[in-house]
């Protein structure tokens, strides 16, 4: 036996033909090991930057805006990114007589660098859900950039109920899917509006870390334990064709011990990293709080909640603000306040990136358009837009460099708002 492999092994060493693959492969192994190095080696030495950490808040003193600006781009009143300007990839829900005000927020809130998808709930009819695609389809600029979706498949949507959450995680895959480049998740509403505009969003997240997710959260108690986490409840949505309320089980549950149950708005700016994480779920956990929340009332207010602060990954991530003004009776109702004109001077004064609810067609959105975005024509104006104005021409008509940005009073209550939100007083109180 030991004779066999002696002479098998020495023929196979005394075939030369391995001699020129083996040379080859140590030379790709040491050039992969030398790039390795060579890259750490490149890398910066001060080490990971925090993730609360803004990057530059602070004036230059050789700048008098947020970056070093040549002359030609102060002269403009624009700024251009120094390094790849963030995007964002919104969700615009609703339902029945919603499309036109759907379209409002959409152009209010647009931007050729964003992605946006739009979501008309079953119950709206098919010649509405139609007109709102068609329309989409025929404007000139959506088709330019590609950048706006209609959801083809129509969900049956419960208020308080999981098909809200299925619905949103649906459009998250979605846009994974379709665009690689976005850095935050916005989820908005038929009766949202923006009180900034999108360059005042874009240029101030630039100077933010891409870790944070804006997530109003607290730990669940009191009322809220008996009303919310202990009952069974079924979705109607699940099984019929119309729309119905939430149906409940004489049936009680305890509370659950492996995990802690957060609530919170259901209206949030989540990272990409976060939502891909809720979407993959290579732990299982996010798909176990799924199950769970598919019968807890109220489950759009808790299900990325709880998600987010018992992942060790991601609750040090969680700025608890969900960056939307909101007004409460007292003590707080079912629904919120509709915003009215007397409500736009604390809509102003809180800073807000949104504002909701509002009654269609409010005579306060106007106000906003006019003294808040700016707006003469269907967009919100940027520094994208680059076309002629004469005879009251539409300047958004023509597109121009999309990582330069005109920032205005907005970006500079969005600094301040989030200068507050990432102090160490209020980071010490995440997911508690």
């Amino acid at each position: 036996m030991r004779k066999n492999v002696g002479s098998h092994s020495g023929r196979m060493f005394s075939d030369k033909k391995w001699i020129l693959p083996f040379f080859a492969s140590l030379i790709i192994s040491m050039s992969l090991v030398l790039t390795a190095i060579l890259g750490l080696l490149s890398s910066d030495g001060g080490g990971e930057q925090s993730p609360f950490e803004i990057i530059s808040f602070k004036r230059s003193e050789d700048s008098s805006g947020y970056f070093v600006e040549s002359d030609i781009e102060k002269s403009l009143n624009v700024s251009v990114v120094k390094r790849e300007a963030p995007r964002f990839a919104y969700l615009i829900s609703g339902t029945k007589g919603d499309s036109h005000r759907m379209m409002r927020t959409l152009e209010a809130v647009y931007h050729p660098r964003n992605q946006y998808i739009l979501h008309l709930d079953l119950e709206a009819p098919p010649r509405e859900r139609l007109e709102l695609a068609n329309a989409v389809k025929a404007d000139p600029i959506f088709r330019g950039v590609e950048n706006v979706r209609v959801m083809s498949q129509s969900n049956l949507v419960t208020y308080k109920g999981p098909t809200m959450i299925a619905c949103t995680l649906q459009a998250i895959a979605i846009l994974l899917k379709e665009s690689s480049e976005w850095d935050w998740f916005i989820n908005l509403s038929a009766s949202d509006y923006p009180l900034m505009t999108q360059d005042d969003l874009l240029h101030v997240f630039s100077n933010l870390s891409r870790n944070l997710n804006f997530i109003e959260h607290t730990r669940i108690a009191g009322w809220k334990l008996n009303q919310r986490a202990r009952p069974i409840i079924i979705d109607p949505a699940l099984y019929l064709s119309k729309k119905s309320d939430l149906a409940l089980t004489t049936q009680r549950r305890t509370l659950p011990t492996s995990f802690k149950l957060f609530t919170g708005s259901a209206w949030v700016v989540l990272t990409r990293s976060f939502v891909e994480y809720c979407i993959w779920g290579w732990d299982n956990f996010p798909r176990t709080m799924l199950m769970y929340y598919t019968n807890f009332i109220s489950s759009p207010e808790g299900y990325f909640h709880t998600v987010i602060c018992n992942t060790e990954e991601f609750h040090h991530t969680a700025i608890n603000h969900d960056l939307h003004y909101i007004a409460w009776d007292t003590p707080p109702k079912q629904h919120p306040i509709s915003l009215t004109v007397k409500d736009f001077d604390k809509m102003v004064k809180s800073k807000a990136l949104f504002a909701r609810k509002f009654a269609k067609e409010d005579p306060v959105l106007d106000k906003i358009d006019k003294e808040l975005l700016g707006r003469t024509h269907r967009f919100s104006p940027g520094a994208w837009c680059v076309g002629n104005t004469d005879g009251g021409a539409d300047p958004c008509s023509v597109r121009g460099n999309d990582t330069m940005f005109r920032p205005g009073p907005g970006a500079e209550r969005l600094r301040e708002l989030l200068q507050v939100l990432l102090s160490k007083e209020s980071l010490s109180k995440q997911c508690l």
